[in-house]
């Protein structure tokens, strides 16, 4: 039987649209948007075991996947310079090095661009909203659209914010700052879908929750205010147990460090803040029904603020699935550090006499239930042992990641963020930056892990701050908790509660790591002075 020739040209036609339309699918970059939490402990999201109400959060693991040994530096700005610039924060002056300027006002060499700028030639937009803490401005540094809370104290009225670099007017009053950062972010993508959604994007979403001071919205603490007057010694324990049945973790519950206080001591802040604030994690029976109901209500406030950003990641997502992005989206969530056992008085001071969580009070966490929060964990923010340096790390891509709800246990660090950014632009990370040559970065993508694990393998990683040392190659750990003390040494595949210090045993071993730590000091330095 003939076939009319007008009839094969359509079916060709056809079949080079179906092709063509495959193709560019196939072609199509995914958009990123990565969400930034500040100070979040490791089990404070429903999905790591806390009983804090987070649905979106666990929406999103249910429908991703969960890494369950994620790490960050231990420290925000630190943290931000490494998932911005793909490299560790000494090597990019934004920690300690020797000889070089360095740390919370390091300069980056001119060689550390940030990832906008080395996405913008794939044809991604970069937008930021909240908390910056890195050198230079957004704009300036290759973003296309920025908010920031440049002032970072002041929840309720923040007197420092910008928008695409430039100040703005006084916040309006009702303002708070984590619905404000949202706020932004959704703007921002409402724009993006009506003017540029033939390009993909990369949103950087940085609350300044829970960050200290902890202040909430009344409602949202209402929630809470009750829930936790059994103390921080039963929450550690609720919390463990959920995090044994959800398989996150198989190690016993470390005992209390009850002689580790806050990283810095500030006696006249103690006096301020008042007899019922207390800087060890006593036992809860040892308290005042005073004190126990002043620290319960802390904790309420804690709780308070990462359930109001769970609410708001809600509605940032909900936003991408109005513009039907949500499919080709990867979103990262993860903490810049672990929950912060510091405790100080800043910005507008602190008044005993005002309702705790509102703005004319400056409260912190505390050790008590900053040793809760990053159960079942040891230490806090600033030091390097697992509880500082550990964080949440959830990844959904609907179109990306074929996996539904498992966990990936292969170690992973944020100098792993740029380079998969790169990855999924189709990219290596170029040789050469402003005429100068770069490092090689020295993260992996994590775009094989999303639907696949890999055990921990030889993988090294490696730490500094404030004196706080640790190296981890595969599943050994050496760390040590400040500039003289002497190195621990711990089998993390056995003992990620790090309470089985081997270091006496296995004394080879520990000659081994410490001199390969003591040589990647010496070579972040050498790079840190490179480069202008």
């Amino acid at each position: 039987m003939k076939v009319r020739t007008g009839w094969l040209i359509l079916l060709a036609a056809a079949i080079a649209f179906v092709a063509g339309t495959t193709e560019a699918r196939e072609a199509r970059k995914p958009n990123v948007l990565l969400i930034l939490a500040d100070d979040l402990g490791f089990s404070d999201l429903g999905c790591y075991g806390g009983e804090i109400a987070t649905p979106n959060l666990d929406g999103l693991a249910a429908n991703g996947v969960r890494f369950t040994q994620a790490y960050n530096t231990g420290r925000c700005w630190p943290t931000r310079a490494a998932i911005l610039t793909g490299y560790y924060a000494q090597q990019v002056r934004r920690d300690t090095s020797p000889s070089v300027p360095n740390g919370n006002r390091g300069v980056r060499p001119k060689w550390a661009a940030l990832a906008p700028a080395l996405l913008r030639p794939q044809g991604y937009r970069s937008y930021f909203s909240g908390k910056w803490h890195v050198d230079g401005e957004p704009l300036a540094n290759g973003f296309d659209r920025s908010y920031q809370l440049v002032d970072q104290g002041r929840f309720f009225n923040p007197r420092q914010v910008t928008e695409d670099d430039r100040p703005l007017p006084k916040v309006r009053p009702g303002y708070y700052a984590t619905i404000g950062v949202a706020d932004h972010a959704i703007r921002t993508l409402t724009d993006h879908a009506a003017n540029h959604a033939d390009q993909p994007f990369f949103h950087y979403l940085c609350f300044t929750a829970p960050h200290f001071p902890l202040h909430a919205l009344p409602e949202d603490i209402a929630h809470y205010r009750d829930r936790y007057l059994s103390g921080w010694e039963a929450l550690r324990k609720e919390r463990h147990e959920r995090m044994r049945k959800m398989d996150l973790v198989s190690h016993d519950l470390p005992a209390t460090e009850t002689e580790v206080g806050p990283p810095y001591h500030f006696p006249e802040a103690l006096k301020t803040l008042g007899p019922l604030e207390v800087n060890r994690p006593l036992p809860w029976e040892s308290l005042t029904s005073e004190q126990r109901r002043f620290q319960a209500t802390k904790m309420a406030i804690h709780a308070a603020m990462v359930d109001r950003m769970d609410r708001e990641i809600g509605r940032v997502v909900d936003q991408l699935r109005s513009m039907n992005a949500l499919e080709n989206t990867l979103i990262l969530f993860l903490s810049d550090n672990g929950a912060s056992a510091e405790m100080m008085v800043r910005d507008d001071g602190h008044d005993p006499q005002a309702e705790p969580g509102s703005a004319k009070t400056h409260l912190s966490l505390g050790p008590g239930w900053s040793g809760a929060a990053n159960t079942p964990l040891r230490r806090h923010k600033t030091w390097v042992h697992e509880g500082g340096i550990s964080t949440p790390l959830i990844a959904h891509w609907p179109g990306g990641i074929r996996a539904r709800g498992e966990l990936r246990r292969t170690p992973t660090h944020v100098i792993d963020l740029l380079p998969t950014l790169l990855d999924l632009a189709g990219v290596e990370a170029p040789a050469t930056w402003d005429g100068l040559s770069r490092p090689s970065l020295p993260g992996r993508s994590l775009r094989p892990l999303l639907n696949r694990d890999a055990g921990a393998g030889d993988r090294e990683l490696w730490w500094s701050h404030e004196g706080n040392r640790a190296i981890r190659v595969g599943n050994w750990k050496l760390v040590a908790a400040g500039k003289d003390a002497p190195w621990e040494l711990y089998d993390l595949k056995r003992d990620r509660g790090e309470t089985n210090n081997l270091a006496e045993r296995q004394p080879e071993r520990v000659r081994e790591l410490a001199e390969l730590w003591k040589r990647r000091w010496d070579e972040n330095g050498i790079t840190a002075k490179e480069g202008g």
